[in-house]
């Protein structure tokens, strides 16, 4: 009777260990499955990132266009300015010579 004792906790033994086998497996899975849907969640939240940042980087370089354009308008109202400026400065003068022409008559 003792060697079927030992026989059937040796049985035992192994069933338990095959059933704490398969127990961790399937907790194992679990958890690989539970990280495989966070890691698909990082990519998406990833790709979306990345999708904002494109879209920031075109509108700086629009920005930046514009920014260049309004500078050059500016830079030719500034020329035409001084240009109106030198055109007012010259009449001025001839002006006042006419008139101290006129006053040492």
């Amino acid at each position: 009777m003792n060697k079927k004792l030992q026989t059937v906790i040796k049985g035992s033994a192994v069933a338990l260990a095959i059933m704490l086998t398969t127990g961790c497996a399937a907790e194992l899975q679990s958890q690989v499955d539970a990280l495989n849907a966070r890691v698909d969640t990082l990519a998406s939240d990833v790709a979306r990132a990345q999708s904002a940042a494109d879209a920031a980087g075109a509108s700086s370089s629009e920005a930046r266009q514009m920014s260049s354009g309004a500078q050059s308008t500016a830079n030719q109202a500034l020329n035409a300015a001084n240009q109106a400026q030198a055109c007012c400065d010259g009449t001025n003068e001839k002006m006042d010579r006419m008139f101290q022409k006129g006053m040492s008559k």
